[in-house]
């Protein structure tokens, strides 16, 4: 817990120097506690009387603050990288490069207004379980991607943290299954997005580089959280 913690957010907890690739099952327990302080900082905005745009606005700046935008940050990169560079290892350049290009502006701008739109529909109908659902389903698939696909340079967060079996990402799975199922078929539509979603960011990585880093992983729980937000938007807003 302590590992999953320090690794995927900023939160209090106590801190460990190695982190453990067994400790990716607990994953997505990090997604509940976010994904709850987002929701109940959401709902206490539109408690006092703010508009349901700042709220989700809100939502989204808590989650951002609570993992010191390690995910956001992972996305910038990775479409800076994916789509800026014409080789492998010019790619792999770009996206260890700490400065923001073109098109990492332009997948947060889209990709943050996204899930502001779909953040305002699930507050407005006050889907607040749905919110937390999304940001626990989020970080399954980047356990599922570290175990699969193989690291795309020797160095970096996600090297240094190493690879799980295949058994403890089934069992990040296992976990959010196990949170997100009193959702019923809500979560069942949400996760398919999800997985689907990462997925297809797995599949252009291998492709453009080979394999998996930490950006990558960031831009799969970014794309992932997107499109859970969107699947449970579109059944309940």
């Amino acid at each position: 817990m302590a590992s999953a913690f320090g690794l995927l957010s900023r939160l209090p907890f106590p801190q460990t120097r190695h982190h453990r690739p067994a400790a990716c099952w607990a994953w997505p327990l990090v997604g509940l506690v976010v994904g709850a302080m987002a929701a109940v900082a959401g709902w206490g905005a539109m408690a006092i009387g703010l508009p349901v745009g700042l709220a989700a606005a809100l939502v989204l700046a808590v989650g951002a603050m609570t993992t010191g935008a390690l995910h956001e940050d992972g996305l910038a990169d990775t479409a800076d990288g994916l789509f800026g560079g014409w080789t492998r290892d010019r790619r792999l350049e770009i996206m260890k490069d700490s400065h923001i290009g073109s098109y990492g502006t332009l997948a947060l701008l889209l990709v943050t207004l996204a899930a502001w739109s779909a953040l305002t529909a699930l507050l407005a109908a006050g889907a607040f379980p749905a919110i937390v659902a999304a940001a626990v389903m989020s970080r399954a698939p980047m356990a599922v991607i570290m175990a699969v696909l193989p690291h795309a340079r020797a160095d970096g967060l996600s090297r240094t943290v190493g690879r799980p079996s295949g058994l403890a990402a089934l069992c990040a799975v296992a976990v959010a299954m196990l949170i997100t199922g009193p959702l019923g078929l809500v979560a069942g539509v949400m996760s398919g997005a999800a997985a689907v979603a990462a997925l297809m960011v797995a599949l252009f990585a291998k492709a453009r580089i080979g394999g998996q880093t930490g950006d990558i992983l960031g831009a799969s729980q970014q794309m992932a959280g997107l499109a859970a937000l969107s699947a449970a938007a579109a059944m309940l807003a």
